[in-house]
């Protein structure tokens, strides 16, 4: 089962190494390596999250996530998106955006007589409204988890008061607006307020509509008597399943949430190299089919449901990563500081779930009449 899930991943691995060997060489092969590590840490609790996802959607739409979705994450975002941030921030044309990416110049002389920019400053110069939008969503995206009452919690002492808190109407919409505010007034930098404001307001935007979009097609699951199940509004029914709408929208969702995510991950990049290439074939191919594929494993092996904590600690995870992109803004974050948290919570999640699991050990299966609403059997005659 291994080898069937991450067969893909090693192949594209081998054919990303030896492209980037031809390309530039051992010292690009060392990079790609480096990009690879760099993006898997920084995504593995997108993976989680992706994996809470995708097991609701229907077989068709779980393919196409993992074919289109696959393409857009390699190229749309790794790629492409780097482009048009550079086409549209200096005013280039396309072409020779992507002439300033494959051959940058050390000052930026070509296309800035003046030296004053490069394809790695144009891309920096960026960041603020970027980390603004990509943090204002993921943040809206933890808010709705940890203000809705569940019957498992991770950090009880913490997650409890908050979903009681949390029955105050949009309390989420309420804590986000005035995080961006406190962003834009007293982080970001006086000349990027405005834009701030507006890509996080943005940011909120998406994430309610699409969610919202979700939700027309969701109906809370039910126990055995009919009863809705608390904390249940996170997936469609098979019925919604069915008609293909719910997977859409759910598709949609699952975009928009990898594109949050690989912002971070591609301005990282920069730290390590300017090359689109070298961060194409680094993040993108080796990378991102990593993620896609221990998205798939944890499907399959139905690890969110033998580790239960995984999904409150991916979200806490998402939580640290907002507000480390909102305080990115005005300040420099380490890039291992947000692979670290991220990781360290999502482990701590995992150990947390292999404790209780010892300690509740799973029930003995209850043999035929032994059940105290068997019917008794009554002899005639």
């Amino acid at each position: 089962m291994v080898l069937r899930i991450f067969g893909l991943s090693f192949a594209v691995t081998v054919i990303s190494l030896i492209i980037a060997a031809i390309y530039g060489g051992p010292q690009a092969v060392l990079l790609v390596v480096i990009l690879s590590i760099l993006e898997i840490s920084l995504s593995f609790d997108n993976a989680v999250i992706n994996a809470t996802v995708l097991r609701r959607m229907s077989e068709f739409w779980q393919k196409i996530f993992l074919t289109v979705g696959i393409v857009i994450a390699v190229f749309g975002m790794r790629l492409v998106f780097p482009l048009v941030i550079v086409w549209l921030a200096s005013g280039l044309g396309p072409v020779a955006a992507l002439d300033l990416a494959l051959n940058p110049p050390a000052d930026g002389a070509a296309y800035f007589p003046d030296g004053s920019a490069s394809y790695e400053t144009l891309l920096t110069d960026a960041h603020p409204q970027i980390a603004a939008f990509g943090g204002m969503f993921l943040l809206m995206l933890f808010l709705g988890f940890i203000l809705e009452e569940r019957e498992i919690t991770w950090l009880s002492w913490l997650e409890k008061p908050l979903a009681r808190a949390g029955k105050l109407d949009q309390l989420a919409v309420i804590i986000a607006g005035a995080l961006l505010l406190i962003t834009a007034a007293y982080i970001a930098p006086e000349d990027t307020v405005s834009t701030v404001m507006i890509a996080g307001v943005l940011g909120m935007v998406t994430y309610i509509a699409v969610n919202g979009l979700g939700e027309l097609f969701n109906t809370p699951e039910e126990d055995e008597d009919g009863e809705p199940v608390a904390g249940s509004t996170g997936g469609p029914t098979e019925l919604a399943k069915a008609t293909g709408k719910a997977g859409f929208f759910l598709f949609l969702y699952l975009e928009v949430l990898d594109a949050s995510f690989s912002f971070d991950g591609v301005i990282g990049a920069f730290a390590i190299t300017s090359d689109p290439i070298i961060i194409a074939l680094g993040l993108g191919f080796v990378g991102a089919m990593f993620v896609r594929s221990i998205t798939v494993f944890l499907v399959r092996k139905g690890t969110l449901s033998d580790y239960v904590y995984l999904e409150h600690g991916a979200h806490w995870a998402i939580g640290a990563l907002a507000v480390i992109l909102l305080v990115s803004i005005g300040y420099h974050v380490n890039e291992n500081v947000t692979g670290l948290v991220g990781v360290a919570l999502i482990g701590a999640a995992f150990i947390s779930s292999i404790l209780r699991n010892r300690r509740t050990p799973e029930p003995e299966p209850i043999a035929a009449g032994e059940r105290d609403d068997e019917p008794e059997k009554v002899t005639v005659g």
